[in-house]
């Protein structure tokens, strides 16, 4: 009974702090990050250059859809996002050809899934799901990062790629890293009982 009492306090609490804390604030004032398709960004891009993020998943990725359900749904995210990149949502497996500029990619029918052109270029020919793409607003590739990232490391990346230029800033994201003050609480670590 110590126990189950002991679970349903650390739930309870989990939970209150959870939900304090992100993707309850965000959701509940309808906040979202303003995805647009990748020819919709390509349009916007040309009377307002400003720097990319690319969502690359597929409908079937798990951690995809954690990401959408947790990182992407965070408030502080959604603001980074939305005030300073053009947010891109790209499924890797698209079946309908993109026209960019004078460039259309294709759907390549190949393995048991397939892939399409674009997100596959923009990986590098990695095709890992969920990836991140950052492009500048000269449309070169800054970067491209698999794997789920969670609310906290994304948000790193995002204010990085917020300041980074090749030419005019062009620090390391160690650097970067080493002076960098999150807005989250710092993790708790998991403290062992010594005998």
């Amino acid at each position: 009974m110590k126990q189950l009492i002991t679970f349903f306090t650390v739930f309870f609490l989990a939970t209150t702090v959870f939900a304090q804390h992100g993707t309850d604030a965000a959701s509940s004032e309808g906040a979202k990050i303003n995805w647009l398709s990748f020819e919709e960004a390509y349009e916007l891009h040309q009377e307002n250059p400003k720097k990319w993020v690319i969502d690359i998943s597929t409908v079937w990725c798990g951690w995809c859809k954690r990401m959408d359900q947790t990182t992407f749904s965070d408030s502080l995210v959604i603001d980074h996002v939305n005030e300073n990149f053009y947010a891109v949502a790209l499924d890797g497996e698209y079946k309908e050809a993109i026209t960019v500029g004078d460039r259309t990619y294709n759907f390549v029918a190949e393995g048991r899934r397939g892939y399409h052109e674009l997100p596959a270029e923009l990986m590098g020919g990695k095709l890992s799901y969920p990836t991140i793409v950052f492009l500048s607003d000269g449309l070169k590739n800054l970067s491209s990062i698999p794997g789920y990232k969670d609310a906290r490391s994304f948000l790193q990346i995002v204010e990085f790629f917020e300041v980074y230029d090749a030419e005019t800033n062009p620090i390391k994201y160690d650097d970067f890293s080493k002076d960098y003050v999150s807005p989250y609480p710092a993790p708790e670590v998991e403290k062992s009982e010594s005998n």
